[in-house]
């Protein structure tokens, strides 16, 4: 791997820790299609999808799944909103941390476009499940 993939991955691992932080509050949206997509080994990936599935529901954290069939208003590039002044775009070589004011306004547009046509709760969960018993998950 090269050191910038890993230096990456260890980077987000760092930032996985946040979840455990009483004081923060999240609101993550994914795709369904990436509850289906194997960047890593069966079972590492059927790790991740139980980590999302035990995520619904928790108290400081909202997790919405766009379902295939979804209609949107708007298409946007992987995003993750921290914290309320601070938006990050994550690309395929990079995080972009956008604090201007009318970014971040943009991107918390696009966001509550795409959240209107996500579901969550137990429909989130039902998708989740669905992506867990796929076949070549170890």
């Amino acid at each position: 791997m090269p050191a910038t993939t890993e230096a990456a991955v260890e980077k987000r691992m760092r930032r996985q820790e946040a979840l455990y932080d009483p004081e923060k509050t999240f609101r993550f949206l994914i795709c369904e299609a990436a509850l289906y997509h194997r960047p890593c080994p069966g079972q590492v990936m059927a790790e991740q999808l139980d980590r999302l599935y035990n995520l619904v529901g928790q108290q400081r954290i909202e997790l919405g799944i766009i379902p295939f069939a979804a209609q949107l208003r708007r298409t946007a590039p992987m995003l993750l909103d921290l914290r309320q002044s601070v938006t990050i775009v994550e690309t395929i070589t990079e995080e972009l941390w956008l604090t201007n004011d009318e970014d971040v306004r943009l991107y918390e547009r696009v966001w509550e476009w795409l959240a209107e046509s996500a579901e969550y709760g137990a429909p989130a969960r039902r998708l989740i499940g669905r992506a867990r018993v796929m076949p070549d998950l170890g």
